[in-house]
């Protein structure tokens, strides 16, 4: 009763296979993998501008006028 078996497993796909049909389930494996593409190379990006911004050199100066206890 706490794991299932393998027939129990290609009963679930045959199901969702039924349901959704091949089309579907090909587009949405695509769509994810898009996804996760695009957002590994959002991440490369992202650490790009971060090292790209740290070796330009730019200091920013900045005085602190009043403190205050939140």
């Amino acid at each position: 009763m706490g794991s299932f078996s393998i027939w129990h497993w290609l009963i679930v796909l045959a199901i969702v296979l039924v349901i959704f049909g091949t089309k579907k389930l090909r587009n949405i494996g695509s769509d994810v993998g898009g996804a996760v593409k695009n957002f590994k190379d959002a991440m490369k990006e992202g650490d790009q501008s971060q090292i790209d911004s740290t070796r330009t050199g730019q200091t920013i100066d900045g005085e602190v006028k009043e403190k205050t206890k939140s």
